[in-house]
């Protein structure tokens, strides 16, 4: 059990967002960052630098267009945060992700500090079966079966024309891995962000709360998950796509609007997800090497979930 957090200028919890570029696009993203930062949440947009296929269902648009690139730039100045979600929304091999790269630093000043990996791409880093060791490997294989039909993923894998991990480690800091259903992060794990000398490639990983879409996202920051929140003083990253349906028909989805106006008015400590990440780690429990104890025991959570639940 993680000792309470002492939390920056008297905060009592701490939300943020790190959100998937799926779908993109200015009248599906703007709208949603505008609320967002009217009411006071700095959060983390992640995004692609380059077009990939254009015939792949999750793709969007990207920072060769320019008006995307000056919003971005305009977000960053507002105090968002610019993420990493692979190069672009297809597989990217090492070229193509050192490239990108290059030009993620020259368009915002700095390298990526957060990241996520993006669902099928095969350069992505320690993804489907490689999330786990073992007999828990074997066991996602079995239980999921058609995911496992295309689980080839070797950004970690020297050798591969994909292989970009000493790359990951020399510039970005943090890579979300496991995903859980309730709004305290920290409650599914505890010791974030840590280190896995298995998968040596990441210096840090991250987990987050589930909230793939709306009605996912919404589900898990009902109100009595705000309130158990704050009463725990925990803190919460949100994984999500803002593109999928929280700003549709011209107005922002409800239930979404009413539950973050909720959310911001408690009070709570809203700073994008490199800086609550950059936080934990100084703090007594976080910036630690996982050991194999509570390796199995995050897998095993984990992995329950992911066959009863389907997440991701």
């Amino acid at each position: 059990m993680r000792p309470k957090i002492t939390w920056p200028e008297g905060k009592r919890f701490a939300f943020t967002i790190f959100d998937d570029a799926d779908k993109d696009r200015f009248s599906n993203t703007k709208p949603v960052y505008d609320f967002l930062a009217e009411q006071g949440f700095r959060t983390t947009k992640s995004c692609w630098l380059e077009e990939g296929d254009p015939d792949h269902p999750l793709g969007g648009v990207c920072c060769e267009d320019l008006d995307y690139l000056k919003w971005l730039l305009e977000l960053q100045e507002a105090g968002f945060e610019m993420g990493w979600h692979n190069a672009r929304h297809s597989s990217s091999q090492r070229e193509v992700t050192d490239r990108c790269l290059r030009r993620f630093k020259l368009y915002f000043g700095h390298s990526p500090k957060t990241m996520s990996n993006h669902f099928t791409n095969q350069e992505n880093l320690y993804w489907g079966a490689d999330r786990l060791d073992h007999v828990f490997r074997l066991l996602y294989r079995l239980g999921n079966f058609r995911a496992a039909m295309r689980d080839s993923y070797e950004g970690h894998r020297e050798g591969s024309p994909y292989f970009w991990g000493d790359l990951c480690f020399k510039q970005i800091d943090y890579c979300r891995n496991f995903i859980f259903p309730g709004m305290n992060t920290l409650k599914g794990c505890p010791g974030m962000p840590y280190h896995d000398n298995q998968r040596p490639f990441v210096k840090w990983w991250y987990a987050s709360s589930e909230g793939n879409n709306v009605e996912d996202f919404v589900r898990t920051i009902r109100e009595e998950e705000q309130d158990r929140l704050e009463a725990e003083g925990g803190a919460c990253i949100m994984y999500s796509h803002l593109a999928k349906d929280f700003y549709a028909d011209g107005r922002l989805h409800p239930r979404f609007e009413s539950l973050m106006k909720r959310l911001a008015s408690k009070g709570g400590w809203f700073v994008p997800v490199g800086v609550l990440l950059d936080f934990l780690r100084k703090t007594e429990s976080g910036g630690q090497e996982l050991g194999w104890l509570d390796r199995q025991k995050l897998q095993l959570a984990w992995l329950r979930m992911k066959l009863t639940r389907g997440s991701s």
